[in-house]
């Protein structure tokens, strides 16, 4: 059973200055009822990154409900690790709020660019988040010397925080250097984390050579994470665990191609799973990165995992 595309639900129409364009990266965050706060990453006029939201009813013909005017989080000060921007991974609840996990960067002169992993915090989903500190939380290091993005972490119990989230396994400068994969971190209180540096989701073929944006969710007594693949064209894989350690590759089953014509005919990626009334959704982006916005598919039918 293939997922159900329900079509684009959001694109900016650059009437508020950090939106000018895209809403890539979405992140669901269920609020009361069919209502979602759907999360994104937008871009100012000089390209630099916020985090901004809409309301969402979520159902079979979703429809915007209200889009903020002002974003929930924007690029840090000149001279921080995301003063050139800020694109979120997930949104995870803690026992006193709520968690933004977020790749922050700096422009790069012999490389395009520096990333590392940062995390803010708020209360409630209605209000601003507010960084935890200046600095990242993740970092390069001997077991990340490169790069690090778009994180996605999930608490599955009380002490056992995990992260999975991307990393080059060389330097480099362009697309073809690239060699992106997706690795894992583990913390006790989801801000100070421990990582190994192993591969734990790597490519399927010799044509990938980027996988990135990892979305994770339980699914009974296994987990199912979505992600970016990059090769010949972006689009969305699947994979599924039991320990969240070990992925067997799903991408035939639960993954999702560019369409034959629409707003997603040229790629999709940046995908964001989600649980609502018993069934499973995808919240993703077509074309251009998220330049034409995000949309949404259901998964109807029993789930080949």
């Amino acid at each position: 059973m293939p997922w159900k595309r329900l079509g684009r639900v959001f694109a900016p129409d650059g009437q508020h200055a950090f939106a000018r364009s895209h809403a890539a990266l979405p992140v669901p965050m269920h609020l009361d009822g069919d209502i979602f706060r759907v999360f994104y990453s937008s871009r100012d006029i000089e390209r630099r990154s916020y985090v901004g939201w809409v309301d969402v009813e979520v159902s079979e013909t979703p429809r915007v409900m209200q889009v903020a005017r002002q974003p929930a989080l924007s690029p840090g000060e000149d001279g921080t690790f995301d003063d050139s921007g800020v694109g979120i991974g997930c949104i995870t609840a803690t026992d006193d709020g709520f968690a933004l996990y977020y790749m922050g960067w700096n422009l790069g002169v012999r490389s395009p660019w520096r990333n590392a992993i940062g995390l803010a915090r708020s209360r409630t989903l209605q209000t601003p988040f507010e960084r935890f500190s200046p600095g990242p939380i993740l970092d390069r290091s001997p077991e990340d010397p490169y790069t690090l993005s778009y994180p996605c972490v999930l608490r599955l119990a009380p002490r056992d925080w995990r992260m999975w989230y991307g990393s080059n396994l060389r330097p480099a400068v362009g697309n073809a250097d690239m060699q992106h994969v997706i690795k894992m971190a583990r913390s006790n209180d989801g801000i100070r984390w421990t990582c190994d540096g192993a591969t734990s989701l790597g490519f399927a073929n010799n044509d990938e050579y980027a996988l990135a944006r990892p979305s994770v969710v339980r699914c009974g007594d296994r987990l199912l994470m979505c992600f970016a693949c990059r090769g010949d064209h972006y689009r969305v894989g699947a994979a599924s665990s039991s320990d969240g350690i070990n992925w067997t590759r799903l991408d035939a089953v639960l993954g999702l191609l560019p369409s034959s014509s629409d707003w997603d005919e040229e790629m999709t990626c940046y995908p964001a799973l989600f649980w609502h009334r018993d069934r499973l959704w995808l919240a993703y982006n077509g074309n251009a990165y998220g330049a034409t916005g995000f949309g949404l598919a259901v998964w109807d039918g029993a789930l080949p995992i």
